[in-house]
Parts: C-alpha cells; sequence; structure tokens
C-alpha cells in the first residue's frame, strides 16, 4: 500500500512538472519548430511529440534538471529525424518517377575542354575585345566592376562584351570545324 501512494505521489509530481512546464515553453518550442521546419502542422506535431517523450521519460523515472534544454533537446533530436526521412522519401519519390543517378563527368570534361579552347582564342581576337573578354569571362567581373576599371561606362562595357563573344563564338566555330 505504501508503495501505491509513494507512486501515485510521484506521477502527480511529475504531471505538475510536465503540465508547468508546457504552459511556460510550448509556444517558445511551437515559434522554434516552425521556423527550422517551415510548416506549422508539423511543427506543432513535433512539439507534442517533444511533451510526450518528455512525459514518458519522466514516468520511467528520469530526473530533468533544467526543463527548457530538455525540452530543446528532445525537440531538435526529432527536427533532425525529420529531415533525414524528408531526404530519404523525396529520393525514393524521385526514384520512383524515373530519376536516375548518372555520370556525366565525360560532359563535364567536354566542357571544360571547351572552356579552355574559348579562353586560348580570347587572344585571337582584336586587341579591343581582349581585354573585356577576359576582364568578363576569365576574371567573372560584373560589368560595373569592368566600368570602373577601364573608365568606361556601363552600357560600352556591356556592348564590348556582346560583341567580343560574338567574334569569339565565330573563332570557335571555326575552330571546331578544323578539327
Amino acid at each position: 500500500m505504501h508503495e501505491k501512494i509513494v507512486m501515485t505521489l510521484h506521477l502527480d509530481q511529475q504531471k505538475i512538472k510536465i503540465t508547468s512546464a508546457h504552459a511556460e515553453f510550448q509556444k517558445g518550442l511551437s515559434t522554434y519548430a516552425s521556423f527550422k521546419v517551415n510548416n506549422q502542422a508539423l511543427s506543432d506535431d513535433l512539439v507534442q511529440d517533444t511533451f510526450i517523450k518528455t512525459w514518458s521519460y519522466l514516468v520511467r523515472g528520469g530526473e530533468i534538471v533544467k526543463m527548457k534544454a530538455f525540452l530543446y533537446h528532445v525537440l531538435n533530436g526529432l527536427i533532425i529525424d525529420e529531415y533525414r526521412k524528408k531526404k530519404l522519401s523525396s529520393l525514393d519519390v524521385l526514384m520512383e518517377n524515373g530519376f536516375e543517378i548518372n555520370d556525366n563527368s565525360n560532359e563535364r570534361t567536354i566542357d571544360f575542354l571547351d572552356g579552355k579552347t574559348a579562353v586560348l582564342l580570347i587572344q585571337h581576337l582584336p586587341k579591343a575585345y581582349q581585354k573585356v573578354m577576359r576582364m568578363r569571362y576569365v576574371q567573372d567581373l560584373s560589368l560595373e566592376e569592368m566600368s570602373k576599371i577601364s573608365g568606361k561606362s556601363k552600357n560600352t562595357m556591356a556592348v564590348q562584351a556582346h560583341r567580343g563573344l560574338e567574334k569569339l563564338k565565330a573563332l570557335y566555330n571555326q575552330e571546331t570545324l578544323l578539327v
């Protein structure tokens, strides 16, 4: 009989702990979860699961020193589990819809070699376009940055880059036809 009273007192104390924790931290947990998963219904479920897991831990005799830290720790674990579940399921859905993972290293190699060829062909452009093409496509500068460096207007740089690109394409096409 004495054990039953002690157990009942223990459960009553745990109910008070979890009820006060819910009242105090539920809103903050919900906001945090909503921010992390960007889905209100899912965040509500995660917060509810957090309190269920915490209640289960308390009933089994677990001790919680800092309730807020414990709740956020449990919630973070549930959020991480949800992210992992989403990645696996979304990949499964993609595979079911016909998505195939393939190795396109040959295409990348060809693109790389084409890019190298194009950069080498810049030196065969008229001098007026060489500097502009190097700034734009080798150094990856914006039109505004090119304008500041050259002292010419942004519009002038855009026109020169366009004309230079057209001439580079023509040279590239001649080069690939010869090969």
